[in-house]
């Protein structure tokens, strides 16, 4: 290998470390083809995810321009080389891929390559894809250090170091591609039971309106000829009615929206939410936001999830007329604040409290990004929640 044993190793742990940090799998796919290109010293790296379909659920390039992936066409096909790592689970290693029988050509915008080194990525029996490396970088004497120079005659660029080095960056990246997979799988859960939750809600809250709405409406109609002021009355109560059901259905309707916290972090989205809550309903609902860093996606979706919670019970709950929501930074970490002046409770009488007020949930949510909740409430004192996260 070109490099020396201290910085061989120094560059493998970065690699993983690299992969360890993310739980996107598109982050993940990324993480791994450039660590893998950039260790290996190779022109091109790529990963690919195959589907059920002959295809690739996911196919990740890297050292090829956007325009020139976008010149390139359509995702390849499970086929020739590509096809032998998947099925037969192997490494390969070609002097030139061009030479080989399997070779089956690729568009003419595709970039030149010659020799090849590819393997699975394993999950015990499961191929979870394929990682192949093209155009091993030999810079020649005196010539820069990413250019190539001549291949050892008759043989593959890529020697039998590179492969086994790729084998445990390959093991690596089936445990980090894991826990991704995981990672997604219980996001998926969590939005599942947050759905579950508002359809409770909803069920008990605008169902119930829209019931006490049409018996009111029916009682007008019967009094409209007999006595016309409490007919009167009863209309003023139904438009009440609906505008409260309205209240509720666009409050679900900001919880139910995917949260654009990987495109516009968590300050802007919190803004935009609390935006919409000062419109939809009667009490003034405000957002202050000072200095606040990027924070790890968990901890940004927490801090999220509790900020809904801590609005949904000032607002439904509360009575008050005024909302105060502040996020801060603190260190390398953040402080939530959502502040009421409504009726508050007491916050001794967790049990029934804790319930009414989704508190355990949020304790959960706090506790499992290595957070702090604080509750500051009293009968006719308001409430203050106050959520702290430390940095990442």
């Amino acid at each position: 290998m070109s490099k020396g044993p201290r910085s061989g190793l120094s560059a493998v742990s970065t690699a993983l470390l690299a992969m360890s940090r993310h739980l996107e799998v598109r982050d993940v796919l990324k993480t791994i083809v450039a660590s893998a290109r950039e260790l290996l010293d190779a022109e091109y790296a790529a990963l690919g995810v195959p589907d059920d379909h002959g295809g690739f659920a996911q196919f990740v390039v890297d050292g090829v321009s956007d325009a020139q992936w976008k010149a390139i066409g359509p995702l390849p096909r499970q086929h020739g080389i590509l096809a032998a790592m998947l099925h037969e689970a192997r490494p390969e290693r070609l002097a030139d891929v061009r030479e080989d029988p399997r070779f089956e050509g690729w568009p003419s915008a595709h970039p030149d390559m010659s020799d090849f080194l590819g393997l699975p990525i394993r999950d015990g029996d499961e191929v979870m894809g394929a990682l192949f490396l093209a155009n091993k970088l030999r810079p020649a004497e005196g010539s820069p250090p990413h250019s190539r120079g001549p291949k050892p005659e008759g043989g593959c660029g890529f020697t039998k170091d590179d492969e086994e080095l790729l084998t445990i960056l390959a093991q690596h990246a089936a445990i980090a591609l894991t826990n991704a997979r995981l990672y997604e799988r219980s996001r998926e859960l969590t939005i599942a039971e947050e759905r579950s939750r508002l359809a409770h809600e909803l069920h008990d809250a605008v169902s119930q309106k829209l019931f006490s709405l049409r018996l009111t409406a029916q009682a007008a109609t019967a009094l409209v000829d007999r006595d016309p002021a409490r007919a009167k009355g009863e209309l003023q109560q139904v438009a009440a009615l609906a505008a409260e059901a309205a209240d509720e259905l666009r409050a679900a309707v900001v919880e139910l929206r995917p949260a654009a916290l990987d495109e516009d972090g968590l300050v802007a989205t919190l803004r935009t939410q609390i935006q919409v809550l000062d419109r939809a309903h009667s009490a003034r609902v405000t957002f202050d936001s000072c200095g606040v860093r990027a924070l790890p996606a968990a901890q940004e979706e927490a801090m999220l999830r509790v900020a809904q919670e801590a609005l949904h019970n000032a607002l439904r709950h509360s009575g008050g007329a005024r909302v105060d929501v502040t996020l801060e930074r603190h260190g390398p970490g953040a402080v939530l604040r959502v502040t009421d002046d409504g009726s508050g409770f007491e916050p001794r009488a967790t049990r029934r409290a804790g319930r009414h007020l989704g508190l355990v949930s949020m304790r959960d949510r706090t506790s499992g990004v290595g957070g702090t909740l604080t509750v500051e409430s009293a009968p006719g004192k308001g409430t203050t929640i106050e959520m702290e996260v430390p940095g990442g």
